[in-house]
């Protein structure tokens, strides 16, 4: 796979995630949060199993088989991490609003980096600091949070932001070594699917008349984003590493706003133009520099 195929899998799936935010803000007018997320990490595991059942069986225990134990614990972790992830963000949307959610959840750009660079002791580019400051910037203009209330659900997001930075390192370690984005996008959905099951029926009322109110959003946020974007996550990471990774998953805000603008005619001001350059010159910034091979 090309590093171009793997750029333009980031773009598609940061897209989809951008669009996903309103469907996850309505889709709990009537079912609590980890309800919403069993039911939308389940479909997406229907959505993404019987591709990697066409796609990838023939060669799923050839590469497993190389190391069953690595290829087990990561792919737990990644469940673990994508579970944390979006359970913590969704439980946030209740207690916050969704562009609080949204600049918050961006911190995880540059928490990528620092784990990288001060636990796992590898060396990072330096194009990747000023381009995390620049995205960081562009999500504060992008979301209008300098007038926002600070809320206790910004904690949660926070934290959930921690867990989607390893949620990024960990998926690039394990596409490294195992080449079946199709199975693990699988495996890690089914992961959330089931632990969010587990969660909302001791804590919520499952009742199936309410999730069928909430179809249309758990459609979207299921298959598109909970399978495919996903899965297109995997592919892009075959050939970007996460640092950079992150900084282009950052223009998830960016497409948040401008499908807000379309779909609901949202106001752009002056502010969040900014913004969206900002985090687009950072996204520039760190695929170009290194290009000229300085460090």
């Amino acid at each position: 796979m090309s590093k171009t195929v793997s750029l333009f899998s980031a773009l598609l799936c940061t897209f989809i995630w951008g669009t996903t935010f309103i469907a996850q803000d309505t889709g709990m007018d009537d079912i609590g949060p980890f309800t919403f997320n069993a039911v939308r990490f389940f479909v997406g595991f229907l959505a993404v199993a019987p591709l990697a059942f066409i796609f990838e069986r023939n060669k799923i225990f050839k590469s497993i088989n190389k190391g069953k134990k690595k290829f087990t614990n990561l792919a737990t972790l990644i469940g673990l991490s994508l579970f944390l992830g979006s359970a913590l963000q969704q439980v946030a949307l209740l207690y916050t609003d969704v562009a609080n959610a949204a600049f918050f959840t961006i911190f995880y750009v540059p928490m990528v980096p620092f784990i990288i660079f001060f636990i796992y002791k590898k060396r990072i580019h330096w194009s990747i600091w000023p381009s995390v400051f620049l995205c960081v910037m562009g999500g504060y203009l992008l979301t209008n949070f300098y007038s926002a209330t600070v809320r206790i659900g910004d904690t949660l997001v926070i934290m959930g932001a921690f867990f989607w930075s390893t949620h990024i390192i960990f998926t690039g370690k394990i596409i490294e070594k195992y080449n079946l984005p199709l199975t693990i996008g699988a495996i890690q959905t089914l992961i959330v699917a089931s632990l969010s099951l587990i969660i909302g029926l001791i804590f919520e009322e499952f009742i199936w008349s309410n999730i069928l109110k909430e179809k249309f959003q758990i459609l979207y946020a299921g298959v598109l984003s909970g399978g495919l974007a996903f899965v297109l996550q995997i592919y892009a990471q075959k050939n970007i590493s996460p640092a950079p990774s992150a900084i282009i998953f950052s223009l998830e805000g960016v497409f948040a706003t401008i499908a807000a603008w379309i779909l609901l005619s949202q106001v752009l001001d002056i502010n969040n133009l900014f913004g969206c350059l900002f985090i687009l010159v950072g996204v520039l910034f760190s695929q170009l520099v290194p290009l000229f091979k300085r460090s």
